[in-house]
């Protein structure tokens, strides 16, 4: 009887740590992240519960790395949160990774007194915040950063009028860009290759896809981005500029809502929400809530 119990004990034992290994080389899918911050988002924007809303995120943040959503940026607004409330946050710990998530946005965080007041009041000063900007920029790849800061200037050739010869040789030499770094480094997101290029060059990754819709590797796109959207690489929004513009020059239905020939009356909600949750982005109207309220902050 008594080896009978330790032979069920053992095997307890090793079933928990075998579900607990399983579980922590499970893949993170941020899909499920996205669509949890825009609930948690309503939490506070719309029921106006903050302290739930401090809750949740906290939760949220122990299992995925944070990331700062467009508009919504909902680590900052996390942290912020919590210590106007009183609660605790993580201290300077968390607001190390807030530096590293904020850094390629750094030219317009550099304007934001009370980005600077947060830090300052847990012992950070301006200097030691700029130094680890310095650092995460010395991490970036600056190969791929080269890359495409010559990808970016093909992409403005003459300022993308439309009737250049030429225009549509570049934005396929942008594709074949982006194909190759797939395969070998994988998106080149901006905690890759940052916002700004050489000469600080803006480099917005929406905008190179919607260029490239037409490309014949626009396919292979569709299909493999999904893969780092769900990774936390890709951003929705740049994913949508891709399929949606594709759409619109093919004259096809739209999917995500984006792009819409102004006579073409195919317009299905349900369906077009469905998507967009399915690779978590906000739907039409809580998109619409959410501009609103930032542009009126933001006036």
């Amino acid at each position: 009887m008594k080896k009978a119990k330790i032979y069920l004990r053992s095997v307890f034992i090793l079933t928990v740590i075998f579900c607990t290994s399983a579980c922590k080389s499970k893949p993170l899918n941020y899909v499920e992240y996205y669509n949890k911050v825009y609930d948690i988002d309503s939490i506070y924007r719309i029921n106006q519960d903050t302290l739930a809303a401090i809750k949740q995120y906290r939760r949220l943040f122990r299992k995925y790395p944070p990331a700062q959503n467009e508009r919504i940026e909902e680590y900052e607004t996390y942290i912020k949160l919590a210590d106007q409330y009183g609660k605790r946050f993580g201290g300077r710990k968390s607001l190390a990774k807030l530096i590293a998530q904020s850094a390629p946005n750094w030219k317009y965080k550099r304007e934001d007194a009370e980005f600077f007041k947060l830090y300052k009041k847990y012992g950070i000063d301006s200097l030691e915040v700029e130094q680890k900007v310095t650092q995460w920029k010395k991490s970036l790849n600056q190969r791929l950063i080269d890359s495409f800061s010559i990808a970016f200037q093909r992409d403005q050739y003459n300022g993308r009028i439309y009737e250049t010869p030429g225009l549509k040789e570049k934005d396929d030499q942008n594709a074949e860009l982006l194909l190759w770094t797939l395969k070998n480094y994988g998106f080149p997101s901006l905690q890759k290759i940052g916002l700004y290029g050489n000469n600080n060059l803006f480099m917005p990754m929406g905008a190179l896809l919607n260029h490239i819709a037409q490309s014949e590797h626009y396919e292979y796109f569709k299909i493999k981005l999904v893969e780092h959207v769900k990774s936390g690489e890709c951003i929705p929004r740049d994913y949508m500029d891709l399929v949606d513009k594709h759409q619109y020059i093919n004259y096809l239905e739209t999917e995500y809502g984006i792009f819409q020939h102004a006579d073409d009356l195919r317009f299905d909600t349900v369906k077009i929400n469905q998507r967009r949750k399915a690779i978590g982005f906000p739907t039409i109207n809580k998109s619409r809530i959410i501009t609103r309220d930032y542009n009126n902050r933001n006036r």
